[in-house]
């Protein structure tokens, strides 16, 4: 008995010590720490450098927070990733986000991606038809019977370039030889010859095409107005690449623009999304300082052609200012 009360009297102790010093001798508390995953693009492209920056707003916005930019095969590979709630922020061009939405299975989503939440419409991709010189391609129709690389499989720049060939009568069994590359390794094959052109769907000014142009004769072939309304899907729309954007360019090239969006998913808590968004407004000289594409990315057009449900977070920022109802 004696033992039995000494043993009560040194748990209560033990329990009173543990109280007094703020302890607890039940199981931990799941942390509360916030994780943000960025899937971009590869990184000679847009995506790439825009994720970066983005990661460094969300560390100053978010308390806790802890960040990571994955480069990837862009669009249909971030837009996955998502739905398995394997990242929390993702770039994508719109008309991969729309077959997302809608389950489009030959655009590599079998089943609608029914977690994808819209954060906002950012800048406009555009296709680069960028060719050797000397390779006698001036047009669509010069495509038949070259070297082409038409994009990472499945990736945004790879969906494009199906679209408007197929569109305009092309075929990839039209081609001599196909590759399915992302811009940087597109841009070494045409350097080394190993290809007569590429087509790559990036904001202006993307790094591979400069750094191509700086080094090796090429031409960025134009893309017509009627070509493009061949496709019949309005996300296509006409676009130009201003003279200048790359070496050797002395003259606008009309083409085809896509708009590009910012992704996450139904898991990410309102108020985290409401900081990121919030973040990017009101920085957006960072993102353009990281790259020149950013300097489209207007807050009144942020809900601009969105072909899905924007996020409870995002819309809570644009009713503040004034952008949505």
């Amino acid at each position: 008995m004696a033992r039995s009360v000494r043993q009560s009297a040194l748990r209560t102790l033990t329990l009173g010590l543990a109280a007094a010093a703020g302890l607890s001798l039940g199981p931990k508390p799941a942390s509360a720490e916030q994780f943000i995953n960025v899937v971009t693009g590869g990184t000679s492209g847009v995506y790439y450098p825009l994720g970066v920056a983005l990661t460094k707003l969300y560390v100053d916005a978010i308390p806790g927070v802890r960040t990571s930019v994955q480069a990837t095969k862009a669009s249909a590979e971030n837009l996955n990733l998502l739905q398995r709630g394997r990242a929390e922020m993702a770039f994508t061009l719109g008309d991969a986000l729309a077959d997302a939405w809608n389950g489009n299975e030959e655009a590599g989503f079998p089943q609608k991606l029914d977690k994808l939440r819209g954060v906002a419409a950012i800048y406009s991709n555009y296709v680069h038809f960028v060719a050797r010189a000397d390779s006698g391609i001036k047009s669509l129709s010069d495509l038949k019977g070259k070297r082409v690389s038409v994009g990472a499989p499945k990736s945004g720049t790879e969906l494009n370039a199906r679209a408007l060939l197929t569109a305009n009568g092309i075929k990839y069994s039209d081609f001599s030889k196909v590759e399915y590359l992302p811009y940087a390794e597109s841009a070494q094959l045409i350097q080394n010859n190993q290809i007569d052109a590429t087509l790559l769907s990036s904001g202006l000014g993307v790094a591979a095409i400069r750094e191509l142009a700086a080094s090796t004769p090429v031409v960025i072939v134009p893309i017509t107005k009627e070509q493009i309304a061949k496709i019949g899907q309005a996300v296509y729309q006409p676009g130009v690449i201003p003279a200048g954007t790359y070496g050797g360019q002395t003259a606008d090239v009309p083409t085809v623009a896509i708009g590009n969006y910012l992704v996450t998913h139904d898991g990410v808590p309102e108020d985290v999304v409401y900081r990121m968004t919030k973040s990017m407004y009101e920085n957006l000289d960072a993102l353009a300082a990281a790259h020149s594409a950013a300097k489209a990315i207007v807050r009144e057009k942020a809900l601009a052609g969105m072909p899905l449900p924007v996020h409870p977070g995002a819309q809570k920022y644009y009713k503040e200012v004034g952008v949505a109802k």
